[in-house]
């Protein structure tokens, strides 16, 4: 049997109204008046528990059932009001019978999944490396294994994309989330160099099944007019993972550990994989729409196009820039005197506003405009944005130029998804975003280690990034290639 969303809101609320009181009126005075501390440990742990259900009964209520926001509101406010949620039960069991529910959208389980992905990548970002040499690793392994993970990843996006058409996206995404799930937990185990390269070699090569296939699921159950603003609202949950992923990973491994971290990431995994299987498992093309595909696969003959092409060159120095960053912003940061919390806080910045660009109504420029043009305006600014970067001296002009950055970004990734939906038809879509995000990954690790191997120095590694992103923005902008909707 169904239960309401509100019904769910309504127990867990209950259960949340309980704990509180015990945890308020019992527990509390056991540990202060009686010097029993298991009593607010267990209790507290127990409640925590309960609030997290509550919490996320609350965000299911507020997608599900056509209500003002001031009812999820006044549901979060009460969880920290002694009887608040016994006054607000009362409400919400007169209210239930008032309001509707909305149909489930399958593509928040989508966005959900591409959080996952890349919150799993940027929760790494602070901690391996510490991890490694934890281990016994010394400085060469411990950059090995990071630059590991990147290139088993791009194996595993290729393998993603070629059995995504051969077998469905919905398999793939079941099968990379189950394995990276459990892959995360691996790291239990390790406790010295070599299991830690073993573990980074699976997780990469399985994390690497995920992306493709969501994106090849998003972009096969859209309709045409509609790619540039759903992969726009993508984009949101990458930058929040961006955003939210380091700053999780390094507060939570310096109070806990490493591993623990991780396994608090692998158990969003698995809740994601028993979504995916309840919601998702009935989300297929249409037979007029495999006949289509079919077609259209016998005609075109190769997934590679010019604008396969485009969008593939897109990917790469997208992810480039981004690698020229991580490497040279610190560096240029602590070259003026700054420590290094400012450069966190401008990398925060540029994601920032990139999310803001991707969820507010500006989404809709993505369907409107060519992609073409968005995709050379944003690779344009992120090259200006480089070469300002090496004239920036003061924390405002940073700020400001990452904030140009950070705006060239989010007309660049929803740009070049677009073009590659718009190129490729839906049969051949996985092949073409396994590649995709191949070259994604293949740009973050030249980004860095090119840098890394020229004789430049921060400064003239900006230059030299600037003039490559602005040259590829004009071959973009003059190279002209005629946009085919073979999506839908």
């Amino acid at each position: 049997m169904r239960i309401h969303p509100i019904s769910l809101l309504r127990i867990t609320g209950i259960l949340d109204g309980v704990s509180l009181l015990v945890l308020l009126c019992i527990a509390m005075p056991m540990k202060y008046k009686w010097g029993i501390e298991e009593a607010v440990t267990i209790v507290g742990s127990v409640h925590g528990g309960i609030f997290i259900l509550y919490s996320l009964a609350i965000a299911y209520s507020a997608i599900r059932v056509r209500w003002s926001l001031l009812w999820p509101a006044a549901a979060a406010l009460a969880a920290f009001v002694p009887l608040g949620n016994f006054v607000l039960d009362w409400q919400l069991k007169k209210a239930q019978t008032r309001y509707s529910e909305r149909p489930f959208d399958r593509s928040l389980i989508v966005y959900s999944i591409v959080f996952f992905s890349f919150f799993d990548l940027f929760s790494q970002l602070p901690v391996m490396s510490t991890f490694a040499s934890s281990v016994g690793a010394g400085s060469f392994i411990a950059g090995f294994v990071i630059g590991l993970y990147s290139l088993t990843n791009t194996l595993g996006n290729i393998v993603s994309g070629i059995l995504t058409d051969k077998v469905g996206p919905f398999k793939l995404l079941m099968s990379g989330l189950l394995l990276s799930s459990a892959a995360l937990l691996l790291y239990h185990f390790v406790d010295e160099p070599v299991l830690l390269i073993v573990v980074r070699i699976i997780h990469g090569f399985v994390a690497g099944l995920i992306v493709p296939a969501a994106f090849t699921f998003s972009a096969n159950t859209t309709k045409a007019t509609e790619q540039g603003k759903k992969v726009a609202f993508t984009g949101t949950f990458v930058g929040l993972a961006a955003i939210i992923g380091p700053a999780f990973s390094g507060i939570m491994a310096s109070r806990t550990s490493v591993p623990f971290v991780f396994t608090c990431v692998a158990i969003l995994g698995f809740a994601l994989t028993v979504l995916s299987a309840i919601f998702l498992s009935q989300s297929k093309l249409s037979s007029q729409q495999k006949n289509k595909a079919r077609r259209e696969v016998q005609s075109s003959g190769s997934v590679l196009n010019a604008n396969v092409a485009k969008a593939y060159g897109g990917a790469f120095f997208l992810m480039f820039s981004q690698g020229v960053i991580a490497y040279l912003l610190p560096l240029h940061v602590q070259s003026l005197g700054y420590d290094s919390r400012l450069s966190g806080t401008l990398m925060s910045t540029f994601g920032i506003i990139a999310v803001l660009l991707f969820v507010l109504p500006t989404n809709r420029i993505f369907d409107r405009v060519s992609s073409s043009k968005t995709m050379a305006l944003g690779m344009g600014l992120m090259g200006l944005s480089q070469l300002l970067i090496s004239l920036s001296a003061t924390t405002l002009t940073l700020y400001l130029v990452l904030g140009l950055y950070g705006v060239g970004f989010a007309l660049l990734f929803p740009s070049i998804n677009t073009i590659l939906i718009k190129a490729t038809p839906s049969e051949l879509r996985g092949k073409a975003y396994g590649y995709f995000y191949a070259f994604f990954s293949l740009g973050v690790v030249a980004g860095s280690s090119l840098l890394g191997w020229l004789p430049f120095n921060h400064t003239e590694g900006f230059i030299f990034t600037g003039i490559i992103l602005l040259l590829f923005a004009t071959l973009a902008a003059f190279v002209k290639s005629k946009e085919s909707a073979l999506a839908h």
